[in-house]
């Protein structure tokens, strides 16, 4: 079941090591509700409690927003950490070591503690170039610097901010003097190897320094900021098994807490940018260090947060990977809006010349949505004064709405361009809705994308209704579904008279691991079964499902009425249709096939009889 994941006996040893009372206690209040304990949910807005933890189970489950799983996956989303994070971490708190095998965790270990000890490197080059900053000669130049661009103090100090000196090897020095093993910390970015072999000189030289911080707050890598006109002007640390630019968020650490409480986060291009908006108030910002954004970011954002505004630099530059990263955070399942810095400023700039209030009021709050930049965005391209070049922009602008999954949104946006261009609202409709038309006969022909339980086109939430809601043979899946997973000979069973005859995608992949799971020898455990799917969508669904109380009215009659319900649903569908194409045959006169039609209607009808 693991194909490649964590192993599934590491998962059940963390698991076992928490009580899930204790885990979401930490973040939500819960009180006593008879077998339960309730709260407020951590991840959607609600005035009443709709969040509920099972100690019996060890599960929780949020009628309100589909979130559901058991501690780690709590964890994981709380915190905004990746499954296998979240895993360490309470792995960590119990004092577990999760090594995986004899060869592998000697290899292991030994990652394990070099990782540390580039950690602990890090962190030594951090103290050391906030020292010489704050307490010496050389370091009076970069903190004038600092204060011209408008950082207070506290601001300094609150980011770590430091200097590098000019000499060649103030920090390889140190690190020596404290038995650091010198090739080791060239790999991870802090000093370089001397062209001729004999020794080490320091990374950073007379530069301003970031320190970047790991989602844990620990110092992995430095981005150093010339202060005249050397170039580079930033100079970030080497990749190494510390620090990935790809999946490195600056800042994600301290403003996880404002990201996770508002659902909001920010994005920038730089240090200066997060850390004067932070000054302005906005502890929700981020950046990508220079960096374009890649899918791994997105990611990482949307465990994080539904929205994002991005607030890159207002130049050509800046606009044009604004414009790059919405396909990337809105595949990822994000709603984006995208800032509108005039003048060619940066974040910085602007609260510079027009201070804190208006960048926030006037910037982040006015943040337009995606489409209405992308129709901003392209205008650019078109000399709108000639009828050629505007009518060509009309048809461009008519496919990017037409893509607008609401009716609404669509309708709000064609009457904009109406209003603009002196359109007529039928005509521009008319146009749009062929637009659509030509889109949906391309799809049709392609991959089907409206599987819920695999599509972040739901916000990344499986949408569970309630059995009473759904057709019999929906709530006959889940009830089957929620009993096996309490009953290791009802799955077999199930198995081995329905097997993949699931009609829902969702409830035959859940089935297949419940297959999968007993076949390795498990005992029935909602928590473990749920932490080994290590998919969000499938762990909400399997929490839905372990709610339902159906261990009392469960027995053998039971179970093949819900076999025979869900058996006989795909020849219903037949039906249906066979019965719809004999009236059609009816109506053209088509006599041979309308009673061809006839004679498999009974004999689909007698099947349904004797099912």
């Amino acid at each position: 079941m693991s194909n490649g994941r964590i192993p599934e006996q590491v998962i059940d040893a963390v698991l076992k090591a928490h009580d899930i009372v204790e885990v979401v206690g930490r973040h939500v209040h819960l009180t006593k509700q008879g077998h339960y304990l309730k709260g407020l949910c951590p991840f959607h807005s609600e005035k009443t409690p709709s969040f509920t933890v099972t100690p019996e189970k060890q599960i929780y489950h949020c009628f309100g927003c589909g979130a559901g799983g058991n501690a780690i996956r709590f964890v994981s989303e709380v915190e905004g950490l990746s499954f296998g994070q979240a895993l360490r971490k309470l792995a960590d708190e119990a004092k577990l070591d999760i090594g995986l095998g004899p060869q592998q965790g000697q290899a292991e270990t030994k990652e394990h503690a070099d990782r540390a000890k580039l950690i602990e490197a890090h962190e030594l080059a951090g103290k050391l170039y906030e020292y010489l900053l704050h307490n010496t000669e050389q370091g009076k130049e970069a903190k004038q610097y600092l204060h011209a661009r408008g950082m207070t103090d506290k601001l300094i100090e609150t980011f770590g901010i430091g200097y590098a000196p000019s000499r060649w090897d103030t920090l390889t020095n140190l690190l020596d003097k404290k038995q650091f093993p010198l090739p080791l910390v060239e790999q991870g970015g802090l000093i370089s190897a001397k062209q001729d072999g004999s020794g080490y000189v320091d990374k950073f030289r007379d530069r301003v320094m970031f320190p970047i911080r790991d989602w844990k707050g620990n110092i992995i890598a430095f981005g150093g900021r010339a202060m005249g006109d050397v170039q580079p002007k930033y100079l970030n640390s080497p990749e190494s098994m510390l620090f990935h630019k790809s999946r490195t968020l600056y800042n994600l650490h301290a403003a996880r807490p404002q990201i996770r409480k508002s659902q909001e986060l920010v994005l920038f291009e730089g240090y200066m940018d997060v850390i004067r908006a932070w000054e302005a108030g906005v502890h929700n910002g981020v950046a990508t260090m220079g960096t374009a954004l890649t899918p791994e970011h997105a990611e990482a954002i949307r465990r994080l947060a539904e929205r994002v505004v991005v607030a890159y630099d207002g130049d050509n530059a800046g606009q044009s990977a604004a414009y790059k990263s919405i396909p990337l955070l809105e595949n990822a399942g994000c709603h984006v809006k995208i800032s509108m810095l005039p003048g060619g400023l940066d974040p910085d700039e602007y609260i510079s010349a027009h201070g804190s209030e208006r960048f926030v009021r006037e910037v982040i709050e006015t943040a337009v949505p995606s489409i209405k930049y992308k129709l901003f965005y392209y205008r650019k391209n078109y000399k709108l004064q000639e009828d050629g070049e505007k009518l060509r922009y009309i048809q461009q602008a008519l496919r990017l709405i037409a893509g607008l999954t609401s009716p609404i949104e669509r309708e709000h946006y064609v009457r904009e361009l109406c209003s603009e261009f002196h359109l007529t609202f039928e005509s521009a409709m008319q146009n749009l809705n062929e637009i659509r038309l030509q889109a949906e006969k391309k799809d049709r022909s392609g991959d089907n994308k409206d599987n819920s339980w695999n599509n972040v086109m739901n916000d990344g939430r499986l949408r569970v209704q309630p059995p009473s809601m759904v057709p019999a043979y929906q709530n006959a899946e889940r009830q089957l579904l929620a009993v096996m997973m309490l009953d290791r000979d009802i799955s077999g069973y199930v198995e081995r008279q329905l097997g993949d005859g699931f009609n829902m995608e969702a409830h035959a992949a859940l089935a297949a691991y419940l297959y999968a799971y007993y076949a390795q020898g498990f005992e029935p455990n909602a928590s473990t079964f749920i932490g080994m799917l290590q998919d969000d969508k499938l762990e909400s669904l399997a929490s839905s499902l372990t709610l339902i109380d159906n261990r009392s009215g469960i027995n053998d009659a039971v179970i093949d009425d819900y076999i025979r319900q869900i058996k006989k649903f795909p020849l219903l569908q037949t039906l249906e249709r066979k019965r719809e194409e004999i009236k059609q045959a009816e109506r053209l006169g088509d006599i041979p096939k309308a009673l061809q039609l006839g004679s498999e209607i009974i004999s689909l009808e007698k099947q349904l009889k004797s099912s």
